[in-house]
């Protein structure tokens, strides 16, 4: 319990201090975007549909209908005044207050560790929601406080990998609307598809009145909480955002490098640092899509066939928006599955007590995903120059983590360790 006020205290801390920090940029914060949606039209409704049920893991079948039922209805009033005083329509207004009306609950009328455990799921589905929001929050930030992007260095580092981010962005546009469309709608969707396999794996907390140790939700959330501190440390545009803005898109005007993307390959130059706008993000390095896919992909291998066929083509999905709507060059991926892969087994090897297999792979991985930037910042030139030797360097050094967090999360798992050998009984005689 300790913890968990500890981790509410400290999280309320953050979200305060990046509340301050939007506030200096004259744009509303976190804190501030999610009170306006308990009335206003919200920014993602399945976001908040998504965190009412993971809320309601801890309640019973019963509890969950009612609190479904109170929140459908709730958007329905809703709908119909905005439809009356024609007013932006978003639905999502009902789970938010649903949420909050099981916190005042916990709060009001239970007591003991059903109070605990209702607050511990409310916890868990405002988590989610102020994730997004904190993320918005950082994006801005991003864009305020880093003036100068490392673009040219990454897309010539990309010449490694053979400029994969223009290839699948050809790829994309060759298959058309419904192409687009697809992947479109599974990069958009990441976080229901995270909630559905989380649900998976906390299934039984109402009736076993606990959370697992660990479950999808925290890698996720801890993910967000990381990765907008290495795109301040690397800030990188990528070749386009949103409207063409990039580096190498129309959108971008002036500050772009050229109108590039996805027809010709930068060429092979001396990158420097170039000065960009204030308004597009610097959320390209490492790919955060993909370390969350990744995540997905991991946490539902020991689910139904459904389940891990559904991660497998997330996963697949989401690798091929970020290259093929140009979000992200290819050395974004890379540098995001070292680092989902990373953070992962440290939250495992957390949750079991750190031993020295734990311990090694963390700072292997850390190494690693050091080392990538680095070379990346540093070397892009001489790894444009040798793409024969560089780019399977980088693939190598990716499916090295890979091949270590198999091995090592193997002997974590207690249905893949070794069976002990029994020991031979004497024969009666």
């Amino acid at each position: 319990m300790l913890l968990w006020v500890a981790v509410s205290v400290v999280a309320l801390g953050f979200l305060v201090a990046l509340e301050i920090a939007s506030r200096h940029y004259g744009l509303p914060g976190p804190i501030t975007n999610q009170a306006q949606e308990v009335i206003f039209a919200p920014k993602s409704g399945p976001l908040l549909y998504a965190s009412m049920a993971l809320m309601m893991v801890v309640l019973t079948w019963r509890e969950r209908f009612v609190a479904a039922g109170v929140a459908i209805g709730i958007d329905i009033v809703f709908a119909l005044v905005r439809w009356i005083v024609d007013a932006e329509m978003m639905f999502g207004n009902g789970a938010l207050w649903v949420i909050i009306g099981c916190g005042v609950i916990a709060l009001t009328r239970r007591t003991g560790q059903d109070r605990v455990l209702l607050l511990k799921g409310v916890g868990l589905g405002l988590l989610l929601v102020a994730g997004r929001k904190t993320g918005d929050a950082w994006l801005l930030i991003t864009s305020k406080t880093r003036p100068t992007v490392l673009d040219q260095y990454v897309a010539t580092a990309d010449h490694a990998l053979g400029n994969p981010s223009w290839v699948v962005g050809r790829l994309v546009e060759a298959t058309g609307p419904v192409g687009s469309h697809l992947l479109d709608w599974v990069y958009i969707q990441l976080a229901v598809a995270a909630v559905v396999v989380a649900l998976y794996q906390l299934r039984n907390v109402a009736a076993e009145r606990r959370f697992p140790g660990h479950h999808l939700v925290r890698t996720f959330l801890v993910i967000g909480l990381l990765g907008p501190a290495i795109y301040m440390i690397f800030p990188v545009v990528g070749p386009v955002f949103t409207y063409g803005t990039g580096a190498f898109g129309t959108g971008g005007a002036h500050w772009a490098v050229a109108d590039l993307w996805p027809d010709i390959a930068p060429p092979i130059g001396s990158p420097q640092a170039m000065t960009y706008d204030e308004i597009t993000p610097r959320n390209c390095m490492p790919s955060l899509h993909t370390a969350w896919a990744t995540t997905i992909f991991i946490h539902s291998r020991k689910a139904p066939r459904a389940l891990r066929f559904a991660g497998t083509f997330w996963l697949l999905a989401t690798l091929g928006a970020t290259l093929g709507f140009g979000y992200h060059y290819g050395a974004d991926l890379i540098a995001g599955v070292v680092f989902a892969l990373t953070i992962e087994a440290g939250l495992r090897a957390h949750d079991r007590g750190w031993d020295r297999s734990g311990i090694r792979f963390v700072a292997y991985g850390t190494v690693v995903f050091a080392a990538l930037l680095v070379s990346y910042r540093y070397l892009p030139t001489q790894m444009a120059d040798y793409p024969w030797a560089f780019g399977p360097l980088l693939v190598l050094a990716m499916a090295s983590v890979i091949q270590g967090y198999i091995r090592t999360t193997r002997q974590w798992d207690p249905e893949t360790a070794p069976a002990l050998k029994a020991e031979p009984q004497p024969e009666p005689v």
